[in-house]
């Protein structure tokens, strides 16, 4: 009420300066021609002084008079047809009411507009001590902090000169968001999430992100827009756990302290008992619980942590091993065909599509997999590992010397802007090379890979093997 009380002062002041003068109309200026005039006359005057005191004789006196009364005739003139069209030379002094409402009706509705167009109307206060904490600063030496700081920023610089060249990569966005999230430059993060968004990617994760810089930007205060994208998160997902929270968040902040606390409650519940959000959930049950009056209410019991995804029991897989190859194969087959009709009805379980991804590549279906791939990047867009086994069962069956799919290589592209030494990309981007007939860039690439890995592993024996292929070339 003091706001409104404030606004509505201001507004009054404005308004008074403005329509003041027009409703107490302006004095006329003199015109030109009575300027001119009391010039002349006083010029008269002056040519008498000066005979009187002997300055000039009668003759030369009388001739300056002459020229004096010739002008001031022809001022006389020049006045009488102003007279006749009073818009020349003069200025009205008549009051303006017309003008002035028509000023003060603009200005209220104008302000009123542009304020209705730009401002957010709907959005209450958020005390300061209600607001989302900014995460915390790494627990890390700082000369590490400073180190990996200045690695996620070149990283971020790499990002964007990629998308520059490619503007179409929507993983590659998302990847820049979540890089400049990291950095806490949440405009630059909120403009490549809204990239990636129009681009077609409108996962739940992608709409939680998008929505959560934005609360970031506006300092934990859940607007409008930030409302809606996590309100399309939970209609892409519903079981977004970020979305749910800010969505709890905003109805805090809107003064709905009891609907908020039970959001919070049931979403505690549905967490695992060690995850860090249950903390955050806990401290912003207690400030709304206070802000409402009441007592706190206890944090719900947690899930426990997930067992391992149900597998083939030992006695299992003693039996497969002890069959023969066709009835293996029917086993692991009837397996495969279990998790995929599993996830047409679950098609947000993001390890159910990886694994059903690796099933298919080990089986050979590179196509398959690279489709249940693309399941598990639709939950998770721009995930490096996800975009790394899409470009393992894209490259699988290819033959020596042919060009690898323009898709593989954009993935890994992408993947290589954030790791470039990753021990997966300096690979596949050897064998990208090496298939497009660039040897010395793959024996570049290999070269790095191989001084990273332990001498007598195996993965050194494949890569050593590996450059010993392209040797002559």
């Amino acid at each position: 009420m003091l706001f409104v009380l404030i606004c509505a002062g201001l507004l009054l002041i404005v308004l008074a300066s403005v329509g003041l003068p027009l409703l107490a109309g302006v004095r006329a200026s003199p015109s030109r021609g009575q300027y001119d005039r009391a010039v002349y006359c006083d010029q008269l005057g002056e040519v008498e002084r000066d005979l009187a005191r002997g300055v000039l004789t009668q003759e030369e006196a009388e001739g300056a008079r002459l020229e004096i009364q010739r002008r001031l005739l022809a001022v006389d003139v020049a006045a009488g047809a102003a007279t006749e069209n009073p818009a020349i030379d003069t200025v009205a002094a008549a009051r303006s009411p017309r003008v002035a409402a028509a000023v003060i009706l603009f200005v209220v509705l104008g302000a009123g507009g542009l304020y209705w167009r730009l401002g957010e109307p709907a959005l209450s206060d958020a005390p300061f001590e209600s607001r989302p904490a900014m995460p915390a600063e790494a627990a890390a030496p700082p000369s590490e902090a400073v180190e990996g700081q200045t690695n996620i920023r070149q990283a971020a610089e790499r990002l964007e000169r990629r998308l520059r060249d490619d503007p179409s990569s929507s993983g590659g966005w998302v990847l820049y968001a979540r890089t400049e999230s990291l950095l806490g430059d949440w405009g630059k993060a909120t403009d490549a999430y809204k990239h990636a968004i129009d681009l077609g990617l409108r996962s739940g994760d992608v709409f939680a992100g998008y929505g959560e810089v934005q609360v970031m930007a506006a300092d934990g205060v859940v607007s409008p827009a930030a409302r809606d994208a996590f309100s399309t998160a939970l209609a892409a997902d519903a079981t977004n756990a970020v979305a749910r929270f800010y969505l709890a968040v905003s109805d805090a902040q809107a003064g709905d302290e009891r609907k908020a606390i039970d959001e919070w409650l049931e979403l505690a519940a549905g967490l695992s008992e060690d995850t860090p959000m249950r903390g955050e959930i806990a401290r912003r049950i207690a400030d709304a619980a206070k802000s409402a009056g009441i007592d706190p209410p206890p944090l719900p019991k947690g899930l426990t942590a997930e067992a391992p995804p149900p597998g083939p029991t030992p006695e299992q897989v003693q039996a497969a091993a002890a069959m023969p190859p066709a009835e293996r194969a029917k086993m692991i087959n009837g397996m495969i065909d279990q998790l995929a009709e599993r996830l047409r009805t679950q098609p947000n379980d993001l390890d159910g599509w990886m694994r059903l991804g690796r099933a298919y590549f080990a089986k050979g279906e590179a196509a398959k997999a690279v489709d249940a791939y693309d399941h598990a990047s639709a939950l998770k867009p721009g995930d490096p590992g996800i975009e790394l086994q899409t470009v393992a069962a894209l490259l699988a069956g290819m033959k020596p010397g042919e060009s690898p799919p323009p898709r593989a290589t954009r993935l890994l592209t992408d993947v290589a802007a954030v790791a470039p030494d990753a021990p997966e990309v300096l690979w596949y981007l050897g064998i990208v090379a090496a298939r497009d007939g660039r040897a010395a860039e793959a024996r570049e690439k290999w070269t790095r890979l191989l001084a990273s890995l332990p001498a007598s592993g195996e993965d050194a024996k494949m890569v050593r093997a590996a450059l010993g292929e392209l040797k002559g070339k």
